[in-house]
């Protein structure tokens, strides 16, 4: 098997993929657009993406382009630790604090505001395409007076020296990473607890209807499904226009979830079964 994942190499999504897919081939993308078309054209059989962080939130590019872009569902996640770590090359360890710029990707960036702030007020922050591109870049540019923020296989995989560990601002720091593919796929997690089941959901409300959220979420209640995710995001066809997702923390059965679903397309609603699929954490 093929799996697609944000690279380059030593990414965390390299990270979680190789969690759920440790015999497969792993293949990197150099963004998340990327790895999804490569399923879509049929390059590789799944792809892994990062879905949403605890400290910053949903990624938007990712639910944005498996909503408008590509028509792929969700057959798996897996959530993991992420521990941010500032890292500059060899050449410069002993003078890491006179760095102009820091590399990372805009949510690593993010989620470090606090030490930057603090320890380098008004450096200059920029971003790249993930934390091992940055890493890659520094690398490859040893005469930058320059850091990048990333995991500690990162600095392995590309030579750097890691100056000070755990950057980030709070310690309760996830990512979830989502596995898209057209078929079912086999895959034999290594180092994963399963934790349950879900079942995602796209839900376009009536146009201006009062009361419509109010008996969308009626639908779940009185079954008594639980909802253990609702984000709205915008359809894109003009100011105020929205869509829901909504995740449900059960496995797609027979009766209830298809219930609710017939409910809310009676009462005017578009609805689209993203897909329902295990979810795992990283055991160790």
């Amino acid at each position: 098997m093929k799996v697609g994942y944000l690279g380059p190499k030593a990414t965390f999504t390299n990270i979680a993929v190789n969690k759920l897919f440790p015999d497969a081939e792993k293949l990197p993308f150099m963004t998340i657009p990327n790895c999804m078309d490569a399923v879509m054209q049929g390059e590789v059989e799944a792809a892994l993406v990062p879905v949403e962080n605890t400290l910053e939130g949903s990624v938007n590019i990712t639910l944005d382009y498996l909503i408008h872009e590509v028509d792929l569902p969700i057959k798996g996640e897996i959530t993991v630790p992420i521990k941010q770590h500032l890292m500059v090359h060899p050449n410069f360890k002993d003078s890491w604090k006179e760095a102009e710029t820091v590399y990372s990707h805009s949510h690593a960036i993010a989620q470090c505001h606090r030490f930057l702030h603090t320890e380098w007020n008004g450096i200059r922050c920029e971003n790249t395409t993930s934390t091992a591109r940055a890493a890659q870049f520094i690398k490859e540019n040893p005469e930058l007076k320059a850091a990048s923020i990333g995991n500690e296989l990162t600095a392995n995989e590309y030579g750097l020296e890691i100056v000070k560990r755990n950057i980030h601002d709070f310690d309760n720091n996830h990512t979830r990473f989502i596995i898209i593919s057209k078929n079912n796929i086999a895959y034999q997690p290594n180092e994963c607890k399963l934790v349950g089941h879900k079942t995602s959901l796209m839900v376009t409300l009536p146009a201006d209807e009062s009361g419509a959220l109010h008996q969308v979420l009626s639908a779940f209640a009185w079954r008594k499904l639980n909802l253990v995710k609702i984000e709205s995001r915008p359809t894109k066809t003009g100011l105020g226009n929205y869509f829901f997702i909504i995740d449900i923390d059960r496995e797609l059965d027979d009766v209830l979830i298809p219930g609710a679903m017939s409910e809310l397309e009676a009462i005017g609603c578009e609805v689209k079964l993203l897909g329902s699929y295990p979810f795992y954490t990283d055991a160790k």
